[in-house]
């Protein structure tokens, strides 16, 4: 059958993949024209966000304070702060893309593309301590 599990599997990999795949072909983009250090700033932060999209793809929504409410009103703010942590990440990835695409700098969005991966894996260390 074509919804059993082993097909359904395949595509949630294919976000993460997309996003490697990306960062290959701007680093070797940035390599032929010269600029090295682009091309491996911007593998590298697409390579830390398809590990962030391939990590976030089996996550359960689990509360983690009563700041954000109990039962269902709790999973609605847990997904509403990630969703909207996910719009700004990708909003920042394409940005730097776009950038490094168009041979201007992208040290600052690489930098935030950097603080944003470690607070989120500072995050999950903290949070997988405490349960």
């Amino acid at each position: 059958m074509w919804i059993a599990p082993e097909r359904r599997r395949l595509g949630r990999w294919i976000a993460p993949a997309l996003a490697v795949a990306a960062g290959v072909a701007i680093g070797a983009t940035e390599a032929t024209r010269g600029h090295m250090s682009t091309g491996l700033v911007g593998f590298a932060v697409l390579l830390g966000y398809g590990v962030l999209l391939a990590y976030r793809r089996g996550e359960s929504v689990l509360t983690t304070h009563e700041a954000f409410g109990v039962g269902r009103r709790s999973g609605i703010h847990l997904r509403a702060a990630a969703m909207t942590g996910d719009v700004l990440v990708g909003v920042i990835v394409a940005a730097m893309l776009v950038q490094a695409l168009r041979g201007a700098e992208i040290g600052l969005l690489a930098g935030l593309a950097a603080v944003a991966g470690v607070t989120y894996f500072l995050s999950i260390v903290m949070l997988n301590r405490t349960y």
